[in-house]
């Protein structure tokens, strides 16, 4: 994806200018949600050549899975609604092959919209070791295997593409506030980030066997100098297995090669642009740019590999509307250069699909070429 730097930056200055929860397992009328449809909204805005579409809004398994055969004829007569299991406080997300999983740290489980299939279900929502206190962060490998930062029980578990539960990594012994977890594409190596916390000295991030379990070197420690964290949030593998970390107490991201090395940093505090005030979750898409949510902001920023803003979509807003936010939380970037972004407040997820591919295209554009 060629970004021009100049332009856009030029657009994006052009441009600038509580519920309760829903019950666990709570079914959501869909004509009670804001449309998942919306007029054809660009990034940047005309003049500039577009980068990216705003596609589709998810908010419950209605959105995904087909309509029964003459349903809407029977919903016209009897006046029914149609009704599907919406997020209750979605967190974080990954995409694989057109396969959506979103943590949701209220219903505890695991959620996973299969838009290909048509096919909604859980993973975690089980007892025994393959149940989910509070997920938080997510990931998957190149096979399809999930896994699955736990905050409350301070491991990281791993499923299966089936969702069935393979395994568990690190334990009381190695996190104290575990928030995410970062798998490399070979499945290999995962990287976990432990916030820490106020009082705490353990804000680094844990690198651990992915087959094994066995713990095998850190990188960072706290503090504000290079290479230090205060807060880390996330962290996203880029070209050359290079590591991008949001410091978030240090408002900045935190740049390592694949073996822990710093190499430099971006950001700093503040209200302009590529500056931060509350960034949240990374992710980094084929042509390695870099995608951070801000939280404070109601957005996500795009960098090139080195730290350099090239557009930024969203807008913080009270009221629900495409592209609107009042607390983002999870990005992630699919194979074919999707966005897709979390909002916690409004209970959604957005996707973004990038100009130069059709609708009908990719992982997710299964579902468009069906009869």
């Amino acid at each position: 994806m060629a970004m021009e730097r100049s332009g856009i930056l030029a657009t994006a200055r052009r441009a600038a200018g509580a519920a309760l929860l829903v019950l666990l397992g709570a079914c959501a009328a869909v004509s009670e949600a804001p449309p998942t449809r919306a007029p054809v909204l660009v990034f940047p805005p005309p003049p500039d050549e577009p980068r990216f579409v705003f596609e589709r809004a998810i908010y419950s398994s209605a959105d995904v899975v087909p309509d029964e055969s003459g349903a809407n004829l029977r919903r016209l007569v009897t006046g029914e609604r149609r009704t599907g299991e919406a997020l209750a406080k979605p967190y974080a997300i990954a995409v694989f092959q057109g396969r959506i999983y979103v943590s949701d740290t209220v219903a505890r489980y695991v959620r996973v919209f299969d838009v290909p299939a048509g096919r909604y279900f859980r993973i975690g929502d089980e007892d025994g070791q393959g149940g989910l206190t509070k997920p938080i962060g997510l990931d998957v490998d190149a096979a399809g295997n999930l896994y699955v930062a736990d905050i409350t029980q301070r491991a990281i578990l791993v499923y299966g593409p089936d969702g069935k539960f393979l395994r568990k990594l690190g334990g009381d012994k190695w996190f104290q506030r575990l928030s995410s977890v970062t798998v490399d594409p070979a499945g290999k190596r995962v990287y976990a980030v432990d916030i820490g916390g106020v009082s705490s000295e353990q804000h680094m991030v844990r690198v651990f066997d992915a087959a094994s379990g066995a713990h095998v070197m850190d990188i960072g420690k706290r503090g504000s100098g290079p290479g230090e964290f205060n807060l880390p949030r996330d962290l996203a593998i880029g070209h050359d297995g290079r590591l991008y970390v949001v410091d978030g107490g240090n408002f900045r991201i935190v740049v390592f090669d694949r073996e822990g090395r710093y190499l430099h940093a971006f950001g700093s505090v503040g209200k302009q642009y590529g500056q931060f005030a509350r960034p949240k979750e990374i992710a980094v898409d084929r042509d390695g740019n870099v995608y951070v949510v801000d939280t404070a902001f109601g957005n996500f920023q795009i960098f090139n590999a080195d730290g350099e803003l090239l557009l930024f979509v969203g807008d913080r807003s009270e009221r629900d509307a495409p592209a609107r936010y009042m607390l983002p939380s999870g990005i992630a970037v699919d194979e074919d250069g999707r966005v897709y972004m979390v909002d916690q407040w409004f209970r959604k997820i957005e996707v973004y699909r990038p100009a130069a591919l059709k609708p009908d295209e990719g992982f997710l554009g299964r579902a468009a070429r069906k009869p």
